[in-house]
């Protein structure tokens, strides 16, 4: 290293050294509402690099230019900190990546870190593919992992189709999650880690996410979760030892549905039997600096804004979604023309007191409107018809204010029947197996008034 380039990276020992302290001593400790509207970003940063900007500003650019050669250098050999070039990092996806990092390892004294990607498609492959990889001796060596069968559609096709399919790594299902003995008869020595959605989508599965992360570390492996419904502000796995989290950002943390993301968050010194040291001891910015680099999946810097606007009111979006879904909730479980309704508030529902166990509404007991631990439990729904399949599409095809789409997570209330739309291509015994029936409506509840929502309802059940 010459003398140009080391001068550089001293400088820039001594600029991570001052971040980090701050993170430590000031930002850590703050609240949720206060990390999810102020990130990583300070009065100092925007008065020195961005002339003052209370907002974190669009770098809508594509790349970097350096001082000189030297400067270059250590960037690119990834010596300092530098964005480069915007399929690697940016700016703009920085702020947001920290706001990520932050909000999910809210609670945990370790460190976590977060790379983000063009969807959560992308989230899923950046944070499940570096595991599967054959590498040395192990080359001839039959690779698998492990996922519960009920899993979003998109998701079960990339495992089914494009893991085990096409690269023939086998997924191996677990039909009762909260058997933890079928997790473990399931793991051998070539498992690579265990993987779960929950509260899962469409079907609202959920199961004791401890007892599978100590099962995963006791085989060394990692235990990935994707938490997209309930977001940082209910669930937060990372904190119970968890090694990564996804979310499918274009959701629930992107309310006002302004575009595509997704993120992979991560706790520094993951568990796995992967040697790749540099993988194990920070994987979000391995993932972003090597293999993420490689494929292209990142965001473009106005989305990783947009979507940074849409989270500075994360915890009380939640709040009132979930009051308005559980009202709405109760309303469906008492209709004569409705069979059996999911949703993990009702207290009749089978894994009511599994999802009560970890689903908190964080920081409601410094709430000046509580001044309790709260329990909240989202905004995603599902229900089926004594009627059967033409109850439901009926049921449908009558809605007015609910808008009929394939998406959830809006500001908006949103339905979808899910074997002919999400969960279409899976085939009708894969979604027997999910748990996915004909007539299954998902129904994710806006922001609107819950009464006019019911309104809404009750006059599509009419025409039954």
């Amino acid at each position: 290293m010459n003398e140009g380039v080391q001068k550089y990276v001293e400088k820039a020992k001594k600029m991570v050294a001052e971040r980090e302290r701050y993170l430590k001593e000031q930002v850590k400790k703050w609240k949720f509402d206060t990390i999810a509207v102020h990130g990583a970003y300070s009065v100092e940063e925007a008065i020195n690099n961005n002339q003052g900007s209370i907002i974190e500003p669009i770098y809508m650019s594509t790349s970097q230019a350096f001082r000189d050669s030297d400067e270059m250098e250590a960037a690119l050999a990834y010596l300092i900190p530098a964005w480069t070039y915007s399929r690697i990092h940016n700016p703009s996806i920085g702020y947001l990546e920290d706001t990520l990092a932050l909000l999910d390892g809210y609670g945990f004294d370790g460190i976590t870190g977060c790379c983000t990607a063009s969807s959560g498609m992308s989230a899923i492959a950046s944070a499940v593919d570096p595991f599967l990889v054959r590498i040395g001796s192990r080359q001839n060596e039959p690779i698998n992992f492990v996922s519960n069968a009920q899993i979003y559609g998109g998701t079960f096709q990339q495992f089914s189709i494009r893991k085990m399919r096409e690269r023939g790594i086998e997924c191996r299902w677990i039909s009762d999650p909260n058997d933890i003995n079928e997790w473990a008869s399931k793991i051998d020595k070539n498992t690579r880690f265990l993987f779960g959605e929950l509260p899962s989508n469409p079907g609202l599965m959920f199961f004791d996410m401890k007892a599978v992360i100590d099962l995963a570390h006791e085989n060394g492996i990692p235990v990935i979760f994707d938490t997209t419904i309930a977001t940082p502000a209910l669930l937060r796995p990372i904190t119970l030892g968890a090694d990564i989290v996804i979310h499918s950002v274009t959701k629930t943390l992107t309310a006002s549905g302004f575009g595509i993301a997704g993120a992979v968050i991560a706790r520094k010194n993951i568990v796995t039997n992967i040697e790749n040291d540099e993988m194990k001891a920070d994987f979000a910015t391995y993932i972003k600096l090597l293999p993420n680099r490689d494929m292209g999946w990142c965001i473009s810097p106005m989305q990783a804004i947009m979507t940074l606007n849409d989270i500075r009111t994360l915890r009380s979006k939640m709040d009132l979604l979930s009051r308005n879904s559980m009202t709405v909730a109760e309303f469906l479980s008492e209709h004569a023309k409705i069979s059996q309704v999911n949703y993990l508030g009702l207290k009749d529902h089978p894994l009511h007191g599994v999802a009560s166990k970890y689903l908190w509404l964080v920081d409601a007991e410094h709430d000046e409107q509580y001044g309790k631990s709260v329990n909240r439990y989202g905004h995603l729904m599902s229900f089926q018809f004594k009627n059967g399949v033409q109850a439901a599409r009926r049921f449908f095809d009558n809605l007015q204010r609910i808008w009929r789409a394939t998406d959830l997570g809006r500001i908006k209330s949103v339905a979808t029947i899910p074997s002919i739309s999400t969960h279409q291509q899976m085939g009708e015994d894969l979604r027997s197996m999910a748990s996915i029936p004909e007539d299954l409506v998902r129904l994710c509840i806006g922001a609107e008034h819950p009464d006019d929502m019911i309104k809404d309802l009750e006059q599509a059940l009419s025409h039954i």
